[in-house]
Parts: structure tokens; sequence; C-alpha cells
């Protein structure tokens, strides 16, 4: 509540000035008793009514754009949360045991608007308005309450570039939820594709696409998408998984930054290895 109040008076502290002085005005002249200052008064009445409306439907506005990005923020929160508990009940058969157990692993977010989007066929970027001052840095991974966006690509002190997973430049070590099965996923230009995988493995249309814990740069399990095909080479040993991603990426407008990076040596390694590609 502080923190809408504080909103408020940051944004429209012109108007409320403003409101007070005419209030007084208004009182000081329904006070006077002479026919002349009744009119004045009744006109006066009239027209800070409508606007008191105006200012009382602006103040509804603010509000309702701060318990939004409050509301996107949670989402967020419980989309983590699920996707921990998602891998509990699969990794574990004993689940009821595993839910008894006190987690005390929580992921510090930063929330973060697009400032402007590329997204041509190839080179996918976000810039995004957080920067070294908010403690962001490369390697950082970026989602909305959907899903796993991409991963910060580098910071200035107040803005950063975000590759989403529609950059050819990126690659992710991801893994079939179901069958637990890890593969390389990048953009080709026109999907988002596990590449090289063994005719062997058990991977299916409809199967759910997380993160890998395998992954240096992304080690918890992120929504990524839905399998919607296999490529089946009719020459070699390998396919390749088309994925359909969870983020909406032309939509997308609030991020979040998730301020973790487990070993900037590892991290270095694994940029540089798949920025060769």
């Amino acid at each position: 509540m502080l923190r809408f109040f504080s909103d408020v008076w940051k944004n429209f502290k012109e108007y409320i000035v403003l409101v007070v002085l005419i209030v007084i005005s208004l009182i000081i002249l329904a006070s006077n008793q002479k026919p002349a200052a009744k009119k004045i008064s009744s006109t006066f009445f009239g027209t800070f009514a409508n606007f008191a409306s105006v200012i009382s439907d602006a103040l509804n506005i603010t509000k309702y754009k701060i318990e939004n990005s409050e509301l996107q923020k949670k989402n967020v929160e419980l989309m983590l949360e699920v996707s921990r508990l998602r891998q509990y009940g699969i990794e574990n058969s004993e689940l009821k045991d595993l839910l008894g157990i006190k987690d005390t692993i929580k992921y510090p977010i930063t929330p973060a608007l697009v400032v402007s989007k590329s997204l041509s066929s190839a080179q996918g970027t976000y810039t995004i308005n957080v920067g070294r001052s908010d403690s962001v840095r490369p390697g950082m991974p970026v989602i909305n309450e959907f899903g796993l966006i991409g991963i910060v690509y580098a910071s200035s002190s107040d803005y950063s570039i975000v590759r989403t997973l529609r950059n050819i430049d990126l690659s992710i070590t991801v893994k079939d939820e179901r069958s637990r099965v890890d593969g390389v996923m990048k953009w080709n230009g026109s999907n988002l594709v596990i590449i090289n995988v063994p005719k062997t493995y058990d991977i299916e249309s409809g199967d759910r696409i997380i993160t890998s814990d395998l992954s240096s740069i992304i080690a918890m399990p992120l929504p990524v998408g839905i399998v919607t095909g296999l490529n089946k080479v009719e020459t070699g040993i390998f396919n390749e998984v088309t994925v359909k991603p969870f983020v909406d990426f032309s939509k997308a407008e609030h991020v979040f930054v998730i301020k973790v990076v487990e070993s900037k040596e590892e991290d270095n390694l694994e940029l540089n290895f798949f920025n060769r590609k």
C-alpha cells in the first residue's frame, strides 16, 4: 500500500497539488453568500466533480498496473516452484517423502521490461532495462511466467542484451521430462530443434522439454516447450526433434532475470563453445 501511494505521488504530484488548491478555493467561495459568488461556486463544483472523476480513473489505472506487475512476478515464482516439484515427482518414486522435506532453495529474480526487440530469422534478441547496476551479468537466464526466454549475453550499467531461444548463436542443453533423455537444442532459422538425437532415444511428440541439469549455463529445470515432431533422417543414426516453445517471443514484454550463474569459468567455456557453432 505504501508503494502504491509513493508511485501515485511520484506520477501525479502536480495534479494533487492543483486539486488541493482548487478545493481550498471552492471552500472559500462556498462561504461567500453573495449571489454571484454562489453561481461561480456552483459552476466550479460541477467542473471539479468531472475533474475528480478523471483523476480517480487515472489512479485506478496506476493501481491496476502495479497489481498486474506483482501478479506476473508471483506467476513466475509459481512456475519455478512447479518446475522443481515436477522434477521431484519424476526423479524420485517416493514423492510423499520428498514433499515432506522442506525446500530451502530460492531463486533470486529481478523484474525487467523489454525496451526493444530484434526478431530476425536468425538473430533474435531483446534489450531489457536492467544491467550491472542491478547485479545482472552475462550467463543469467531470462524467463517469464510461461518459461525460458533466453540468457543475458552482454550488460551495460543500466541495460542488457538477451539472446533469445530464437537466436542461432545460442545453444542450450535440454531434457525430455518424461524419458530423461538429454540433448542440445538450437534455433535453425525457422524452428527450435534438438540436434543429433540418436534414433534409439525415447522421444515422442507431445513430450515436455525442460532445461537440463547437465548444463553449466542453466542448471535448473526451466520449461522450454513441447515436442511437435521428429524429422527422421533416412540415412545415418540421428534424428532432429522439433520443439514448439512455451513463450510467444513477439508478445513478451515483462520478463524476469534469474540472478544465478552456476560457475563463471564453466559459463564462459560453454558460451564460447556454443557461440562458435
